[in-house]
């Protein structure tokens, strides 16, 4: 069954709050879930779904549909990391298709910059989980696992830590108009160059932020978005993949998104070159570069080319992206940024985004999710969504 058309996503907000440490994780849930359903121009009374992932304190649902009063016909705690929320969208769109709900709210909330989060860490894994005993003695962190993803990236295509710079580059001009942003000074490609290496060959300024705050999404079906005085933001296509070791055919050169960007698009019945505006998941600048490519916006290998010379300026190039700043510039809640991806692209599509980044005619946007380590396992959701 297909989902196209099936549900609405009609609330949206994002948390303004970049460092919170006078508020519990569930707080932060509570304010974003309230942001979006005033959005909206529901209620939590109108809410009979619940949608949250490894974010959520606690036992998750448990706890959140307790501590927010909710009395629900449906849940789900898929967990996908930073993907979850725009696999969330698809499940919200797949239950209320089936009948399950009505009203879909999704969650997202975290402190990693009060609780001192970093990525350059090696991961705390626990000890049942299969991979640790493998991996564990070479103390992964995030940004090793995505410096070795770029290092083969430019050992099989020539790309130059120049073109990836131009990604860094692209988020800041658009941050510069986002009030809410961590980093607003556009930057140029010699500052990303000259800032310092963290892990060879990613340089500081290839990395996302690490912010506090959250974000809230509200999926409800066809008829009760009808009846709402808000732009009518259609759920297109879908799809979602996991990628893993692959029994030690490891190929660090494609991601995930290579499977759910081409459902998402069956589904939807467009092409990448169909696409108005671009969220893509922007934990650092490789991550951006290897998703457009799986994406099919460019040839495997070309991308270092494609984002050149502003390509992914709105205004500027012909693929506007991240035009809130993204994970690189603007946040990156709960070290999770794919429900902001979801937020920009709605903002986009009603019309609401900075006058000075909104995508003229947009009418039909991707937003695309990574989530895990994409130099070991990761998931990988793609959402279409069309104004109606």
């Amino acid at each position: 069954m297909s989902i196209k058309g099936k549900a609405y996503v009609v609330g949206a907000y994002e948390h303004p709050t970049r460092k919170a440490p006078d508020k519990s994780v569930a707080q932060l849930h509570a304010e974003s879930a309230r942001g979006a359903l005033e959005d909206a121009g529901l209620t939590l009374a109108d809410v009979d779904g619940y949608f949250c992932a490894g974010d959520a304190p606690g036992l998750g649902v448990l706890n959140m549909v307790d501590y927010l009063g909710l009395k629900l016909r449906h849940v789900d705690a898929t967990e996908t990391g930073g993907s979850s929320y725009l696999v969330h969208v698809s499940h919200a769109a797949q239950a209320i298709a089936m009948g399950k709900c009505n009203v879909a709210l999704i969650t997202l909330a975290g402190r990693p910059r009060s609780e001192g989060s970093s990525g350059t860490k090696p991961r705390a894994w626990g000890a049942n989980i299969p991979d640790s005993p493998f991996e564990f003695p070479y103390s992964p962190a995030t940004v090793n696992s995505y410096g070795m993803v770029a290092m083969r990236h430019m050992h099989e295509y020539g790309t130059t830590p120049e073109q990836l710079a131009w990604i860094k580059v692209a988020a800041s001009h658009h941050a510069q108009h986002n009030p809410h942003a961590m980093l607003r000074d556009v930057v140029t490609v010699e500052d990303v160059l000259n800032s310092p290496m963290i892990s060879d060959p990613l340089r500081k300024l290839d990395c996302c932020v690490v912010s506090d705050g959250g974000g809230a999404l509200i999926v409800a079906r066809p008829e009760i978005a009808a009846k709402l005085n808000r732009p009518r933001i259609k759920v297109l296509g879908a799809g979602e993949h996991v990628k893993g070791q692959l029994g030690g055919h490891v190929d660090l050169t494609w991601s995930a998104a290579k499977v759910s960007g081409a459902a998402a698009f069956a589904e939807a019945g467009v092409a990448p070159g169909d696409i108005k505006y671009a969220s893509i998941y922007d934990s650092f600048t490789i991550t951006v570069l290897m998703q457009l490519e799986d994406l099919g916006f460019c040839k495997k290998g070309e991308g270092g080319r494609f984002v050149m010379d502003g390509n992914l300026i709105s205004g500027v190039g012909k693929l506007p992206f991240n035009t809130d700043g993204g994970g690189l510039c603007n946040n990156h809640p709960a070290n999770r940024g794919g429900i902001t991806k979801v937020i920009e692209a709605v903002r986009q599509l009603r019309g609401e985004a900075h006058p000075a980044v909104q995508v003229k005619n947009c009418d039909l946007a991707l937003a695309q999710g990574t989530g895990g380590l994409l130099g070991s396992r990761h998931g990988s959701a793609t959402l279409i969504l069309e104004r109606e």
